[in-house]
């Protein structure tokens, strides 16, 4: 799978933008606020049809206009397809696949798969179970278009009871439609579980291994799904928690409370371990997603590395550079020394500043 070129206007800080890529390493480097990331963030949407930091459309909107266009050429087993972004204020955004429009979302899913890593992923295994879980979803989205589907139904529900819940103090009257969104909550719920636990199952060997090697053959890391509930038990612990979720005005129990748990000898490092295991861990984690994906997808996806070489030690980062092969990688940086000193193969450069784009031959600042 590759990501063949990116064309946006009136994105972000971009006026009008046109970049070539190469099938293997990319290097777009910066100083900091020129607009690197925010190439990344426009082929992250061109996949996903969001952003990685959940920004709404508006705000990914150049300031003073109206409307912004992304459109992203993918080449996936030598068949080629264009996906047109046109992000619009206070509408909802229009998505072409060929150039014919879609619907729903959801039918970009598979045409342009991508793994996103930046500094704030090194601190995943350290920071609340709600950035754990995000990993869980973001990648089972873009695998099976059904747990999208069931995540969806998932988070409607559990808002429409949330309201519910604060609105029983005032007409306690409406406690007996508790019932209704129950039986929605379990349904999607149950089926969410079960995808969960298994993409845990499927991820426990690859980053024993990945983690493995990573520590020098010093470590092993164990991964397991910490659900909130079970699925045999869920509908019977939404019930019990029925006072407690009145009370507070909010659903106590249900995947959306979920968490993973990673040990290395029975110690849990989420809590116990130090910055070096968990950034290790951390590091793991996104090398065995794109082994997966490769798995499941049967090629491989498009890695795109915001500004983490600068985050990581020599080791970890010669590591890291030494697992992409047969990868497409477009990575951020703010200079070049990083790639001169690990005699890293780089296939094509560009420079980024002011909302410009320059490709350079490698070696040249």
């Amino acid at each position: 799978m590759i990501l063949e070129s990116l064309e946006l206007k009136n994105f972000r800080n971009y006026e009008t933008l046109s970049v070539q890529f190469d099938e293997r390493t990319n290097i777009i480097y910066g100083q900091n606020a020129q607009g690197k990331t925010n190439i990344l963030e426009a082929a992250y949407v061109s996949g996903t049809s969001r952003s990685h930091k959940g920004s709404r459309d508006r705000e990914m909107i150049r300031f003073d206009c109206d409307e912004g266009h992304i459109r992203a050429t993918v080449r996936r087993q030598n068949a080629t397809q264009t996906i047109d972004i046109h992000l619009k204020k206070g509408r909802k955004k229009g998505i072409a696949i060929n150039r014919i429009p879609v619907r729903r979302a959801s039918e970009l899913l598979g045409i342009l798969n991508i793994i996103f890593f930046s500094p704030e992923d090194l601190n995943i295994i350290k920071n609340s179970p709600q950035m754990r879980r995000r990993f869980l979803d973001v990648e089972l989205c873009q695998l099976d278009r059904i747990y999208l589907s069931d995540l969806n139904h998932y988070n409607k529900v559990l808002a429409q009871r949330g309201q519910l819940l604060k609105d029983l103090y005032y007409h306690p009257d409406l406690r007996d439609t508790l019932d209704v969104w129950d039986a929605q909550l379990v349904e999607y719920g149950k089926r969410i579980i079960e995808r969960r636990q298994a993409f845990v199952e499927e991820l426990a060997p690859v980053i024993y291994e990945m983690h493995y090697h990573i520590s020098g053959e010093k470590e092993k890391l164990s991964v397991s799904y910490e659900g909130n509930t079970s699925v045999e038990k869920f509908e019977d612990e939404l019930f019990a928690a029925r006072p407690k979720d009145e009370k507070l005005g909010q659903t106590t129990v249900g995947p959306h409370r979920d968490d993973i748990r990673f040990s290395i000898d029975n110690v849990d490092i989420r809590r116990f371990g130090s910055q070096g295991q968990q950034r290790t861990c951390a590091l793991s984690l996104k090398l065995s997603e794109i082994h997966l994906v490769k798995k499941r997808i049967g090629d491989t996806p498009v890695l795109l590395l915001d500004d983490v070489l600068s985050e990581l030690d020599s080791s970890r980062q010669n590591f890291l550079l030494d697992n992409l092969h047969q990868t497409q990688t477009i990575i951020t940086c703010t200079g070049m020394d990083d790639f001169v000193k690990n005699r890293f193969a780089v296939d094509r450069v560009f420079e980024v500043a002011d909302g410009k784009i320059v490709r350079k031959r490698y070696g040249e600042e």
